[in-house]
């Protein structure tokens, strides 16, 4: 199992690599709290309580039922018009027996590059994996961080590509890109694209 050995972060947990924050108006603010509350499964569903203790009491009766979970974290925007919309997803595989899978959407009205977005996309989601790692390791559930950035030089995103490796590695993570990061490549872009 990948050991989650959470680094306390040199600068919020939301803000950027130490690169993309010397690019001018790369940080993005988000509130934990709020962000928390606006979870929802699949199906639609809000979660009415924060996103660690729905994980929590998740995992006990993920546990209990005997299904031994593997968990995914990524992130995927699109830019509709003036708006871009971000999707969060923790997708949650159990081994043998399907998945499913929790969202939190977000828009801004803020203008960014593709390299810039692309790093914002992965810091929302080392901080869903910041804050629910020590769960995981607590319930021993292999975790992932899925960055939806292609390794092929060919493809604009793949400007982000050491930056968001670093990024997540760093934190002590597993990090995937594409066509490994199912969970921000395929899930969350599925949600920001019906």
């Amino acid at each position: 199992m990948a050991e989650h050995r959470p680094v306390k972060p040199a600068v919020e947990s939301s803000s950027l690599s130490s690169s993309a924050r010397k690019m001018k108006g790369t940080h993005v603010k988000t509130n934990t709290m709020e962000q928390m509350q606006k979870w929802r499964r699949l199906n639609g569903i809000p979660i009415h309580q924060t996103i660690e203790d729905e994980v929590r009491c998740m995992l006990m009766k993920e546990k209990e039922m005997g299904h031994q979970l593997k968990v995914c974290i990524g992130t995927d925007s699109q830019v509709k018009g003036k708006e871009t919309a971000f999707a969060t997803v923790i997708v949650f595989i159990r081994k043998g027996k399907g998945g499913f899978m929790y969202i939190h959407n977000e828009r801004t009205q803020r203008k960014m590059s593709i390299k810039e977005r692309m790093l914002v996309e992965v810091s929302k989601s080392i901080d869903v994996a910041y804050g629910l790692c020590r769960l995981f390791t607590l319930y021993n559930v292999d975790m992932e961080v899925h960055a939806d950035i292609n390794t092929s030089p060919n493809f604009k995103s793949h400007d982000a590509l050491k930056e968001a490796m670093g990024y997540i590695m760093g934190m002590g993570f597993v990090f995937k890109a594409k066509p490994d990061a199912f969970a921000s490549s395929c899930c969350a872009n599925k949600i920001v694209n019906p």
